[in-house]
């Protein structure tokens, strides 16, 4: 019989779903585009993600489940193109996280180097490696995963709050707190677009469905799980865009915008402080891309599962999941191939979209579910708008990160009907699941 997970360790999965690599790759991305009003521009987003955790707490509920969000979708819309679709989106979605988490690797790891004067070796080399690396651990060994993840919660959190502490502190008398004023704060509409931007930040606390079957005492920890982690994390965030705006200025954020959390320490903690981050940095975003990994073939293999992938996907290589290795291919050629910011908002996208139709599967399924209509409606339309606000600011200012994250979009859909299309109805198993 597997362990029952305690509360403070659902909390624990949220927690370290959503601060992985994202805050480290996105902050500079965020403070670039609102400016003064980046704390705003995250809690916009915490609210939406917020918002989201409501209709995934009652769904894990009442459909425990370690497909999680895979089977949400195919509870609320049956097996078809549509959720098949959807599904699909999700795992490249995973992909696309690990090629973010990749790519601030590679950001930061140079900053190490650079104290000996070599930084010969290009970033892309470093990210590169990095999912390299990570794939092998999980082919050795998924007891290895899981005890790096452990002690990278632990780690990061106490390095980040250390810096937060330390953060607020030398915040008074910082000549550059004013910057955190409204006179500083760009259009309430490029608010919301920076806050859609870095939505990638938050999407981490959906994990907590995939262990919903195994929380102890469900019907209290299931929602205590979501709503704490999701909380604290908004004020963590918050809390970190507030230090950062108020101990740089913006033309300094804007030349370390790939590595702003480390430039960020140097003030109050001089190089020590930048390395201490810098490492903190390069652990979280390694154990995010050895979880997102495992993750990713996981949601691979579950889609192929209930006939909405190719059933080769089922297959296993080197007692794996044949998913491992294609999520870890195609992550080396995102992370070669787009630009961060690109990366970023197909990520947000992709969430967005995702978390849009799970809250509407909780409105469709409320009576089911014992859930609150209104909640999960308003965070269905609030996603959409977000989506539709991120999608709008994008296209004025990196026309091509919207086509990529159309292209992947339509893709997954288009695949999923071509896919159907060829299916033998004998093999729709799963139908009435």
């Amino acid at each position: 019989m597997p362990t029952k997970i305690k509360l403070r360790d659902a909390i624990s999965i949220g927690v370290g779903g959503m601060v992985g690599g994202g805050i480290f790759a996105v902050l500079g991305l965020a403070t670039n585009l609102a400016k003064g009003g980046t704390p705003i521009s995250f809690l916009i987003a915490g609210a939406i993600a917020l918002l989201t955790s409501y209709s995934y707490s009652k769904l894990s509920f009442s459909y425990p489940d370690r497909g999680g969000t895979v089977r949400f979708v195919n509870q609320g819309f049956g097996i078809g193109v549509f959720s098949g679709g959807v599904n699909n989106l999700l795992w490249i979605s995973y992909i696309i996280m690990l090629a973010l988490y990749a790519s601030a690797f590679g950001s930061y790891a140079p900053n190490l180097l650079s104290m000996t004067g070599d930084q010969t070796i290009d970033s892309h080399i470093y990210a590169s490696g990095i999912v390299i690396f990570a794939t092998g651990i999980n082919y050795y060994s998924i007891a290895v995963v899981s005890k790096i993840e452990s002690i990278a919660v632990v780690t990061k959190l106490v390095i980040l709050l250390g810096f937060v502490a330390v953060g607020v502190y030398g915040l008074f008398g910082n000549p550059y707190l004013e910057q955190l004023s409204p006179q500083y704060w760009e259009s309430p509409f490029h608010l919301v677009s920076a806050g859609m931007v870095i939505f990638v930040a938050y999407e981490g606390f959906e994990l907590i469905a995939n262990a919903a079957p195994d929380i102890e005492n469900p019907e209290k920890n299931i929602s205590k799980a979501y709503s704490i982690s999701v909380i604290f994390v908004i004020a963590l965030y918050i809390t970190i865009a507030c230090v950062t705006v108020g101990s740089l200025g913006f033309d300094q954020i804007a030349g370390a915008e790939d590595y702003v959390l480390a430039e960020a320490a140097k003030p109050m903690l001089g190089q020590i402080g930048f390395t201490v981050i810098t490492v903190a940095a390069l652990l979280s975003t390694f154990s995010a891309i050895n979880a997102s990994l495992y993750g990713g073939s996981r949601v691979n293999y579950e889609i192929a599962e209930d006939d909405e992938a190719p059933h080769q996907f089922t297959g296993m290589f080197w007692n794996q999941p044949i998913g491992l290795l294609i999520t870890s291919v195609a992550t080396l050629v995102a992370v070669n191939v787009l630009a961060l910011e690109s990366i970023s908002t197909a990520g947000s996208v992709g969430f967005l979209f995702i978390f849009s139709v799970v809250n509407l599967v909780a409105y469709r399924l409320s009576k089911e579910i014992k859930g609150n209509r209104l909640i999960s409606g308003v965070g269905s339309v609030a996603c959409g708008v977000a989506l539709v606000a991120l999608i709008a600011q994008q296209f004025t200012s990196n026309r091509l990160s919207v086509y990529i994250a159309a292209s992947i979009v339509v893709g997954c859909f288009l695949a999923e009907f071509v896919f159907k299309q060829r299916e033998h109805p004998a093999q729709k198993k799963h139908e009435n699941r």
